[in-house]
């Protein structure tokens, strides 16, 4: 099969579709990672101890590594959001080297930035759903039931945003090695 000659300003057709996924996964990423953070900052329940007068509640400011966690998620969803107008960009002409190196390290950076964020938060719900009998920390989630699902549920969407982001990075290597 011969290959026609190159019109300029016009994408060969792997490489537009390589910029449509990318645009795609973008969305996707948006998605997990804005709805985990909104999930975990929203997160908190009370308890009554002894009567009504005496409360406990939980919240995710209680935990500087949920604090974390939610900055770390809305870092990414932000820059997910902004990064749009490349992925843009790319459709339009696909032939773009340099905004898609850029991409290429900020997209992993982002990764970076959310994994930390996630495995910060996931070393602290994995204490309150087991805790730690050597230096008598107990487990929360008997009694904070609902506080630790949704923090959980929130977990599992940062992590879809992290594994998303692989293959953003991943789909980024292909478009590059086209060139």
């Amino acid at each position: 099969m011969k290959a026609g000659p190159l019109q300029l300003g016009v994408a060969p057709p792997a490489n537009r579709a390589i910029a449509i996924l990318d645009f795609f996964l973008r969305l996707i990423a948006i998605v997990g990672t804005l709805a985990s953070a909104i999930a975990m900052a929203t997160t908190n329940q009370t308890l009554p101890f002894f009567s009504q007068f005496i409360r406990f509640r939980a919240k995710f400011n209680d935990l500087p590594s949920f604090t974390f966690f939610v900055v770390a998620s809305s870092i990414v969803s932000a820059y997910l959001i902004l990064s749009l107008g490349f992925s843009i960009l790319h459709i339009a002409k696909s032939n773009l080297v340099n905004s898609r190196v850029l991409l290429l390290l900020l997209d992993t950076a982002a990764m970076g930035l959310l994994m930390a964020g996630s495995a910060a938060a996931t070393a602290i719900v994995q204490l309150a759903h087991k805790g730690n009998n050597k230096v008598n920390w107990f487990a929360i989630c008997q009694q904070y039931n609902s506080f630790c699902k949704r923090v959980s549920g929130s977990l599992i969407g940062s992590y879809a945003g992290v594994v998303v982001l692989i293959l953003l990075i991943l789909l980024s290597g292909v478009a590059l090695s086209r060139r």
